[in-house]
C-alpha cells in the first residue's frame, strides 16, 4: 500500500481535492500580498520609475523638447565648463566628506565609550541631524558671514588676530595735506621740510569722528608752546576739527583734541633713527637725536584698515567651507553607526591583547579596525551616495558670485534646468549623470547587506 493510499484513507477526501485546495489557499496568499504592496509599488513607480524614465527620455531633446537632438546633451554637457567645474567639486565631496567623516566618527565612537557620559556625549553630537540643511544652511551662511560683526568665525578670528598683531587706532583717518605733511610710499605720511633737534611740529589729522576718539584722549596745544630738550624733536599730532565749526586748518584750535597711541618716527636718509608714542595730548618727543636734519614720518601702520578675517565663502575656499558645514550635520550620524558596531566586537580579542601587552594605539590599529571594517565600509559608501546628491547646503550657503565655483552636479542639474537655463533637456542628461554615478554605490551597498544577512 502506497503513502499516497494511506493518506486518502486517514482524511477520508481524495488526494487531489488536498492538492487543490493548498493551490487555492497559496494563491489567494499571493493576492492578498499583493494587495498588500500594490499601494508601495504605485507610489515607487509615480515618484522614482516613471520621472527615471520621463528624464532618460527628455534627455534625447531639445530645450523646447519638440526636437529630437540624440546625444548632443551630452556632448554638450562635457562642453560646458560650468559643468566640468560641478564635476571637479562633486569628486572632491566625494573624496574628501565620506572619509573625513568616516575617520571622525570612528574616532568619536572610540573615545566616547571611555567617556562617563557617553549617552549625552552622542545626542549632543547626533542633534544637527534633527535640523534641516535648509535650517543649517542659514545657520552657516550666518557664521561664515565676513564682517566681525555678524560672522562668529570671522569674529573670533579677527579676535585671535589683534590679541598678537594688534590694530591700528585711526583706520579712516588721513594727514591734512598741506604745508605741514605730505603723502608717502605705502600709506605713511611725512613732514614736507626738514628739522632739526630743538624744532617742534604740529601735524593735523582729519577723518576721525569725535564719538571714536579714545576715551583717554586729552585737549591738544600747539607744539611751540613746549620747549624741546637739546637733541630732541618734540610735536603734537591732533585732531584738526573744532567741533562746533569754526577753528583755522592746519593750526591748533582750544576745543581739538590731541591723538593718543600715534606711532612718530624721526627718518634720515630714508631709515628710521628713532621712534615713539604719542601721549593722551598727542604730544611726542623724540630723544637723543645728532645733528639733523630730519623728516617726522606717520607710519601707515597707524591708519591701516582693521583686520576683516577671511573670506570662508570666498571663490577659493567656499567648497570647504560647506564641506564643513556637512561635517556638522553628519559626524554623529557616522559616530552612532560606528559605536554600533563597536558595541559588538569581541570583548575576549581586546582583553587578550591587553594580556599581553599591547598598547591602545596598537589595539585600535591591529584589532579594532579591522574588525570594523564592514561597517566602515557600509558608513563611507552610504556617505558617498548621500554626497552625490548635496544640493541645499551648496545652493543656500554659497553666495550668487562665487555659486558657479561651488555648484555640484545636483546644483548645476537645478541651475540648467530651472536656475535661469531653462534647458530642460541639457538638465535631463546631467541627472542621468547623476543616477550613473549613484548606481554603482548603491549596488555596493546592497550586495554588502544580502552578504552580511547570510
Amino acid at each position: 500500500m502506497t503513502s499516497t493510499t494511506v493518506a486518502s484513507r486517514r482524511t477520508g477526501r481524495p488526494l487531489a481535492d488536498d492538492s487543490a485546495r493548498g493551490r487555492r489557499v497559496r494563491r489567494r496568499a499571493r493576492l492578498i500580498a499583493v494587495l498588500f504592496v500594490l499601494p508601495a509599488l504605485l507610489l515607487l513607480g509615480a515618484l522614482v520609475v516613471y520621472p527615471v524614465l520621463f528624464s532618460i527620455g527628455r534627455s534625447f531633446f531639445d530645450a523646447s523638447g519638440t526636437r529630437f537632438v540624440g546625444g548632443d546633451n551630452y556632448t554638450e554637457m562635457f562642453r560646458d565648463p560650468a559643468t566640468l567645474k560641478a564635476i571637479r567639486n562633486t569628486a572632491i565631496w566625494v573624496v574628501v566628506a565620506p572619509t573625513l567623516l568616516t575617520g571622525l566618527g570612528l574616532i568619536l565612537a572610540v573615545l566616547v565609550e571611555k567617556v562617563r557620559w557617553a549617552t549625552a556625549f552622542k545626542l549632543l553630537l547626533f542633534m544637527p541631524m534633527a535640523v534641516s540643511f535648509l535650517a543649517a544652511g542659514i545657520i552657516f551662511r550666518l557664521a561664515y558671514d565676513e564682517s566681525p560683526d555678524k560672522g562668529v568665525l570671522n569674529a573670533a578670528v579677527v579676535s585671535v588676530h589683534d590679541a598678537f598683531d594688534g590694530t591700528s587706532s585711526y583706520p579712516t583717518a588721513r594727514a591734512r595735506v598741506g604745508q605741514e605733511l605730505t603723502q608717502a610710499h605705502g600709506g605713511a605720511y611725512i613732514t614736507t621740510g626738514s628739522v632739526s633737534p630743538g624744532d617742534s611740529v604740529n601735524l593735523p589729522i582729519v577723518g576721525v569722528l569725535p564719538k571714536d576718539l579714545p576715551k583717554n584722549a586729552a585737549p591738544a596745544y600747539p607744539a611751540t608752546t613746549r620747549k624741546a630738550a637739546p637733541g630732541e624733536l618734540s610735536g603734537v599730532v591732533y585732531l584738526d576739527f573744532t567741533p562746533g565749526g569754526g577753528g583755522k586748518q592746519g593750526a591748533v584750535d582750544p576745543k581739538e583734541s590731541g591723538l593718543p597711541g600715534v606711532t612718530v618716527e624721526a627718518v634720515r636718509d630714508g631709515k628710521t633713527v628713532a621712534s615713539t608714542t604719542t601721549a593722551a595730548d598727542g604730544s611726542f618727543h623724540l630723544a637723543k637725536l645728532s645733528g639733523g636734519p630730519y623728516q617726522v614720518k606717520l607710519p601707515a601702520s597707524n591708519f591701516a584698515a582693521p583686520y576683516q578675517g577671511i573670506s570662508w565663502l570666498g571663490p577659493t575656499l567656499v567648497t570647504p567651507s560647506i564641506i564643513g558645514a556637512y561635517l556638522w550635520i553628519w559626524t554623529g550620524f557616522a559616530m552612532v553607526l560606528i559605536g554600533a558596531g563597536l558595541s559588538t566586537l569581541p570583548r575576549d580579542a581586546l582583553e587578550a591583547a591587553r594580556i599581553d601587552g599591547a598598547n591602545e594605539w596598537q589595539i585600535f590599529r591591529r584589532i579594532t579596525v579591522p574588525l570594523l571594517a564592514p561597517v566602515l565600509t557600509v558608513v563611507f559608501i552610504t556617505l558617498v551616495i548621500n554626497v552625490m546628491k548635496v544640493f541645499d547646503l551648496v545652493y543656500i550657503i554659497a553666495p550668487g558670485p562665487v555659486q558657479e565655483d561651488a555648484t555640484v552636479l545636483a546644483t548645476q542639474m537645478w541651475l540648467v534646468s530651472f536656475g535661469g537655463g531653462n534647458n530642460q533637456g541639457l538638465g535631463s542628461a546631467l541627472g542621468v549623470l547623476l543616477l550613473l554615478l549613484v548606481i554603482p554605490a548603491m549596488v555596493v551597498n546592497v550586495r554588502r547587506f544580502r552578504r552580511s544577512q547570510r
